[in-house]
């Protein structure tokens, strides 16, 4: 790892499955990784928030501070469950939380607040009181908005429809943003900041990997760590609840990969462009097309290393709303599994820093082949 090397973490969406992102991410600072800037999206702008609103030192405990307490309700492990037993806990874990809310998260709202006629009927299913706590007392925002990495969290405009981030470059970032980029409905209610209500990005694109690759200023070389909670690629499902999963798989991974190829392009574009403006006499080298051609891409060499959760046998349908201490734990053990298969894979320590172009790295298991893009 180069220090004149940009990191960014990327965190997608994916409620209880973001323990998964935590994991990865202590992994990443047990191997010495100091990142510049970070990027989520509903529970990923939750754990982002908790790693740049706390000292480097502090960053992994508050993470497990965070969601040791929101799975305290289900604390319960059982190692030597059978698959099947495992997988039923599963169910009923998730089923409990339907039920009674998550510590320190949310909580299902008195049955008053549906009354039709009332004043102010509730707009979710839910109230997310807690979560505002729970982020005031683990997140120190004046670190987070003065010394802290770059933090940017997606949101939609429930109005508008359109997309919108919220960067600490730009805007004091607090609890409400943070809840806002998760007010995924009819689960949670709108967030209302500065007079606008918005809801979970995931509405839009689960994933702020376009985001960050469009915001790329400068020639630093930039190393990109994409964590995501759903993988678009899987089996064909065998039966209804295969059908949920798969669904939501495909919903909800926002075609990373899809992306990822299209920065491809885009720099393969810039490429040709950069070999035809050396063929060029010299009164088209400031052709105004060209120049857009020359931007096409981010303007310096970019790393993308992929880690996916790929599911695991237990997950059932409410994968995203298992907040048991047992899926916590699990989940969190697959991120390290992952950071640490592809820092020590032979194609991620050949590669080189700051090569030319996007290189792509998708080593988090054993199938993977790790052939670089």
């Amino acid at each position: 790892m180069a220090s004149k090397e940009l990191n960014a973490l990327v965190l997608q969406g994916g409620g209880a499955l973001g323990a998964y992102q935590s994991g990865a991410f202590a992994a990443l600072n047990e191997a010495g990784f100091s990142f510049d800037w970070i990027a989520g999206i509903s529970i990923g702008a939750i754990n982002a928030a908790l790693i740049c609103g706390n000292r480097k030192q502090d960053r992994v405990a508050a993470l497990e501070t965070f969601w040791d307490r929101i799975t305290s309700n289900l604390p319960l492990s059982a190692p030597f469950w059978t698959p099947a037993g495992r997988r039923a806990f599963s169910e009923l874990a998730a089923a409990e939380v339907t039920i009674a809310g998550a510590p320190g998260f949310f909580r299902p709202w008195l049955p008053t607040a549906f009354w039709p006629f009332g004043s102010t009927p509730a707009l979710s299913f839910y109230d997310t009181a807690p979560l505002e706590t729970t982020l005031n007392e683990l997140v120190d925002f004046d670190l987070l908005n003065d010394t802290g990495p770059r933090l940017c969290v997606g949101t939609t405009d429930v109005e508008t429809g359109n997309f919108r981030y919220f960067d600490s470059r730009t805007t004091r970032i607090d609890a409400r943003h943070i809840m806002a980029s998760g007010a995924l409905p009819p689960g949670f209610p709108p967030v209302e900041i500065d007079g606008r209500y918005y809801w979970d990005g995931g509405l839009v694109s689960n994933t702020p990997l376009q985001y960050v690759m469009e915001q790329v200023e400068g020639d630093q070389p930039l190393c990109v760590f994409q964590v995501d909670l759903f993988n678009a690629r899987g089996e064909l499902p065998k039966d209804v609840i295969g059908v949920q999963q798969r669904e939501k798989d495909i919903r909800y991974s926002s075609r990373t990969r899809l992306t990822t190829d299209r920065y491809l392009q885009l720099h393969a574009l810039q490429a040709a462009a950069a070999r035809l403006e050396a063929k060029l006499p010299d009164a088209l080298k400031d052709d105004p097309d060209l120049a857009l051609l020359r931007r096409a891409g981010p303007s310096c060499p970019v790393t993308l290393v992929h880690l996916i959760h790929r599911k695991q046998g237990f997950e059932g349908s409410g994968k995203d709303y298992e907040f048991s201490r047992q899926s916590k734990s699990d989940h969190w053990a697959a991120g390290i599994r992952d950071v640490t298969r592809t820092l020590s894979h032979k194609s991620w320590k050949s590669r080189r820093v700051g090569a030319d172009g996007l290189h792509v790295f998708d080593l988090g298991t054993p199938e993977d082949q790790g052939v670089s893009k």
